[in-house]
């Protein structure tokens, strides 16, 4: 990506930056890097947040944040920096957050965020974006933030950062719960017990095939599949975790299961009205009534929310203004 070229112009848009769940998260060994080997399919969701941005170009860097909940370390900032480093952009950039998405639930909220920034800054700055660069910055800042880049359906493998695209799925009609629950992520793959080297490897790659497999013959059937690791041991250390995944399930659900580590849940509904009948149900916990959104649908978002700023309707979104 060349430096921006200076204008006088503030260019600003408004962004709604999707959730997503995991469709299924398997964890094989832990890798001699102290991540964990993972095979998961992705998932966006219309769950989101808001960010309005704006961009002054000019000599020097400034970045300035206004969210409703203070967050040490704030992956939004972070992703400005690392682009405006990367590109050798100046200027002035002013994000305004606003949070839906709960925070550690296992929705990517923060990561979501991330990606946000490295779509649309590019754009506002008038710079070309390079789709392998920015799944580079993606991926330093944590291992969901690549997915978030392209939506829809999606198969992690790694640390979940390679990133493979799969059918997508009907857009059916979910709830989230979120009961508020902090699940500790480094407790719960310390309680998988995965080794550098796991005899269940095999086995669980074979679940992984029999899973796609029956995803991919059940896309436009009644159902969907599901299948998380994290669920057996998170759900003995929390077991209204499983109450609530019992709960989906008897309302209708098909399926319901927990989303990365936890501790939010999702059941996925044959109808809206099943879907909020299910949701009334729920007195204590946050339920949020939602949809799960396919890549084409992700990008006719993006495409929409940065109209303004862009031309043809390529993938990443790229500026009008580059010269």
């Amino acid at each position: 990506m060349p430096a921006a070229r200076l204008s006088t112009s503030v260019r600003r848009t408004r962004l709604r930056s999707l959730a997503k769940i995991n469709l299924s998260l398997l964890v094989l060994n832990k890798r001699p890097d102290g991540f964990h080997d993972l095979r998961t399919v992705f998932q966006t969701i219309s769950l989101a947040d808001s960010i309005e941005i704006e961009f002054a170009p000019g000599r020097g860097r400034e970045i300035a944040l206004e969210s409703e909940v203070d967050i040490a370390d704030n992956l939004i900032v972070r992703a400005a920096n690392l682009l405006m480093d990367e590109c050798g952009i100046r200027g002035r950039v002013r994000l305004r957050l606003s949070k839906t998405i709960p925070m550690g639930a296992g929705l990517g909220g923060g990561s979501s965020n991330a990606a946000a920034v490295l779509l649309a800054l590019p754009v506002l700055a008038g710079i070309r974006a390079d789709p392998a660069q920015l799944a580079d910055l993606a991926a330093q800042m944590g291992s969901d933030v690549p997915f978030f880049l392209h939506g829809g359906t999606a198969l992690g493998v790694g640390r979940g950062t390679e990133l493979y695209p799969l059918a997508e799925v009907p857009e059916r009609p979910i709830l989230v719960v979120a009961p508020g629950i902090h699940v500790s992520t480094p407790v719960a793959y310390a309680a998988l017990g995965r080794g550098l080297t796991d005899d269940a490897r095999p086995g669980i790659l074979n679940r992984l095939q029999a899973f796609a497999w029956r995803s991919g013959a059940s896309a436009q059937a009644e159902t969907l599949e599901s299948d998380n690791d994290f669920e057996t041991v998170v759900f003995r250390q929390f077991p209204l975790l499983s109450a609530i995944k019992r709960k989906l399930l008897r309302a209708g659900a098909r399926p319901a299961s927990m989303t990365g580590s936890g501790s939010a849940l999702f059941g996925v509904f044959e109808s809206p009205g099943e879907r909020d009948r299910a949701a009334a149900s729920f007195r204590r916990e946050r339920v949020f009534s939602v949809k799960l959104v396919s890549r084409r649908s992700y990008r006719a978002l993006w495409w929409r929310q940065l109209g303004d700023h862009i031309g043809e309707k390529t993938w990443p979104p790229q500026s009008r203004y580059v010269k």
